[in-house]
């Protein structure tokens, strides 16, 4: 049985002990019912791992002692950052979780022309939470030992405004260049994916005009969780670790 791993938010070292999140300590007591004496492993983004043991079981928190520390490079080499257009339902869930898995380095949710959800600030700020919590499960699961970045949600017009470094791509289905015959960019790839409508041809002609290179995924229309998965891996596999 998989030792289960556990992300917290502060720091760690070996022969420390450590109270943990009440939402963390929720789960591990009340759902997992794991016990004193339980072994489980501990991240905090740093890019280790740090093996532990549960020490104390209380309501309303848990303690655990920090056994050891152990370096793990599990990052791949290809920076991705995921632009994504936000969509609605569990869709955009499912895309930043998988993103997540497949190695992505920086993520950032995109309010597009068809972009169909509208929130309040406040409810946007809440969309970020839930967003970083999948982010962070998905870390969990996958043995990474560092964070992806999750930006604010941003309007398309201010994030194709910004300048990077990195090779700019957009999926586009109508564009004649496949993914697949992209080379490998030595300062990464960023990704930008429409919502559940895709871009419309003016979102794809400015991106074009500012240096986005226009890609397509063949001749099938994918949606756009499947099109967030495909594309990444398909990087991965002809240039990161796949």
């Amino acid at each position: 049985m998989r030792i289960p791993r556990f992300y917290t938010n502060q720091a760690l070292q070996p022969d420390t002990e450590v109270i943990l999140e009440a939402t963390l300590s929720h789960y591990i007591c009340t759902v997992l019912r794991l016990k004193e004496g339980s072994p489980i492993v501990l991240f905090n983004g740093d890019g280790s791992d740090f093996p532990s043991q549960i020490t104390i079981i209380h309501k309303k928190h848990c303690s655990a002692l920090v056994d050891a520390q152990i370096s793990l490079h599990v990052e791949s080499p290809l920076s991705v950052h995921l632009a994504q257009g936000v969509s609605k339902g569990d869709r955009m869930d499912y895309a930043l979780q998988k993103a997540v898995e497949l190695g992505v380095s920086e993520i950032t949710p995109v309010i597009t022309e068809f972009c169909n959800v509208k929130l309040s600030e406040d409810r946007w700020a809440k969309k970020h939470e839930q967003w970083l919590k999948i982010i962070i499960g998905a870390c969990e699961q996958s043995q990474r030992n560092r964070l992806p970045i999750l930006h604010q949600p941003v309007p398309y017009s201010r994030f194709i405004g910004k300048q990077s470094n990195m090779k700019k791509l957009i999926l586009a289905p109508s564009s004649q260049h496949y993914l697949s015959g992209i080379a490998r960019s030595e300062t990464g790839f960023q990704l930008l994916i429409g919502p559940e409508g895709g871009f419309s041809e003016q979102e794809v002609y400015t991106a074009e005009q500012i240096g986005y290179t226009a890609v397509n995924m063949g001749p099938r229309i994918l949606r756009t969780e499947t099109a967030a998965v495909t594309s990444i891996a398909v990087l991965q596999a002809l240039h990161g670790d796949l």
